[in-house]
């Protein structure tokens, strides 16, 4: 009898198993797309493909900081409607003043309007030469410290000021992906929009994941299809900034798109590109802006002083390309 009894138990358990859906297996997914005005292009392992996620996620983000969105909190912030902001515009508006403190300045969310004067915003650009006077009238309209964050509303000294997160947010954007991808457990994983990257784990066959940083050019011709390094990373926040894509020339003078918020000018020193890796994408991508605006040694001399920092320099001396890196780079 107890053989039956054992016998019965044994069929149940069986069946029961035939029953149980199949445990999903494993695998790696590729979503890529646009968004911010970029791409993204995002890879992990998974038990199923999130893309309807990651676009959702991407688009509640798109409406709390892009300024191409008429509807977003910080463009609503900067036309002066009245607003309540939200746990993206809050963690966004604390990591930059934080990054402004670290950079005495060297990096500000309010350039905005020295960015639209010197022809690189939503403005087109002027051929001729910006008038002094214009410039320090914009000057007073600039600077972190004119504005605050106080019961989810941000309050700013003049009403002129506007804000520009474009330094900050892809970095951030990286960030708020890979979160995602965590919670969903996914431990391999590469996020990359608009060339800022959080890798985490191994790739599909098995390796640390590889990331390049490009080879800028010197001349007008633009960048060169080259990479200047490929890093092999198991864990990994890393974000580029450079002068050498956006920039026009006037009277024979090469104007860059990186704007020094403290002086009002485009900045005129060797450094072409800023590599920075840190604790978090968001705090790499304003780190490798304020290094554009320092210049290689300002520049490293901040991220010595930063412990989850790192810089990649890339400088033009006497015509040729030389790397600099600070003394965590590994």
């Amino acid at each position: 009898m107890k053989k039956w009894i054992a016998f019965g138990f044994m069929v149940i358990a069986a069946l029961m198993l035939l029953l149980l859906p199949d445990t999903p297996k494993k695998q790696y997914f590729h979503n890529q797309g646009n968004i911010f005005g970029t791409y993204y292009n995002i890879r992990y392992e998974g038990t199923e493909d999130l893309h309807d996620v990651i676009k959702q996620r991407l688009l509640a983000f798109d409406n709390s900081l892009s300024m191409f969105n008429e509807e977003s909190i910080i463009s609503k912030i900067n036309r002066n409607d009245s607003v309540v902001t939200d746990s993206l515009f809050e963690a966004m508006y604390t990591e930059a003043y934080t990054i402004s403190e670290l950079s005495n300045g060297a990096f500000d969310i309010t350039i905005r309007p020295l960015v639209n004067a010197w022809g690189f915003g939503t403005n087109k650009r002027n051929s001729e030469e910006i008038d002094k006077s214009h410039l320090d009238s914009l000057k007073t309209i600039v600077g972190y410290k004119k504005t605050s964050l106080k019961a989810h509303r941000l309050y700013k000294e003049d009403s002129r000021i506007t804000l520009d997160a474009s330094a900050i947010a892809k970095g951030f954007s990286c960030d708020i992906i890979a979160d995602l991808l965590r919670e969903n457990d996914c431990t391999n994983l590469l996020v990359d929009i608009g060339g800022e990257v959080v890798v985490q784990g191994i790739n599909e066959k098995g390796h640390p994941w590889r990331v390049g940083i490009s080879r800028p050019t010197i001349d007008a011709t633009g960048m060169e299809k080259e990479l200047q390094e490929i890093i092999e990373s198991s864990n990994l926040c890393m974000a580029t900034s450079g002068n050498y894509l956006q920039y026009y020339f006037v009277d024979g003078e090469r104007r860059s798109h990186t704007i020094d918020p403290r002086t009002g000018y485009p900045v005129h020193h060797s450094l072409l590109s800023a590599t920075v890796t840190a604790s978090s994408c968001m705090r790499a991508d304003a780190l490798a802006t304020a290094c554009m605006v320092l210049g290689k040694d300002d520049a490293l001399k901040m991220i010595d002083g930063i412990p989850d920092a790192a810089c990649y320099l890339i400088v033009a001396e006497e015509g040729q390309l030389r790397v600099i890196t600070s003394s965590r780079w590994k």
